[in-house]
C-alpha cells in the first residue's frame, strides 16, 4: 500500500516550472518547439542542399516562418557544416532563462 500511495503521488506531482509564473513556463515550452521546428527546417535544408543557412535565407525559401514570441528574439549563427539557433529572453521575469539554444545535433540547451 505504501509503495502504491509513493508511486500514486510521484505521477500527481505538478509538472516543473520554468520561471516565476506559469505565463513564463508556457512561453519558454513554446519557444522550445519553436527551436525544434527551426532545427528540423536546417537539417531538412541541409539534406538536400548540403549545408546550414541563416534563418532568413530558410524563410525566403519558404522552409520556415521565423516566429514571433512576446519576450523573445531569435537568431542563428551557421556554417556550411554547423548551426546553432539562439533565443533570447527579454520579458520581466528574472527566474527564466536568458537564452535557449539548439544545434545541429538537436541538442537543446539553456541559460
Amino acid at each position: 500500500m505504501g509503495i502504491a500511495a509513493y508511486l500514486y503521488m510521484k505521477q500527481a506531482a505538478p509538472v516543473t516550472s520554468i520561471g516565476s509564473n506559469a505565463k513564463t513556463t508556457v512561453d519558454v515550452t513554446a519557444v522550445r518547439n519553436d527551436l525544434l521546428a527551426l532545427a528540423n527546417a536546417e537539417r531538412q535544408y541541409f539534406a538536400s542542399h548540403g549545408k546550414y543557412v541563416s534563418l532568413e535565407e530558410l524563410r525566403t525559401d519558404g522552409a520556415i516562418a521565423i516566429p514571433t514570441r512576446p519576450n523573445f528574439s531569435f537568431s542563428a549563427e551557421t556554417t556550411e557544416s554547423a548551426f546553432k539557433i539562439i533565443a533570447v529572453y527579454l520579458g520581466p521575469d528574472p527566474r527564466a532563462p536568458k537564452s535557449l539554444t539548439i544545434n545541429e545535433n538537436m541538442a537543446l540547451t539553456n541559460e
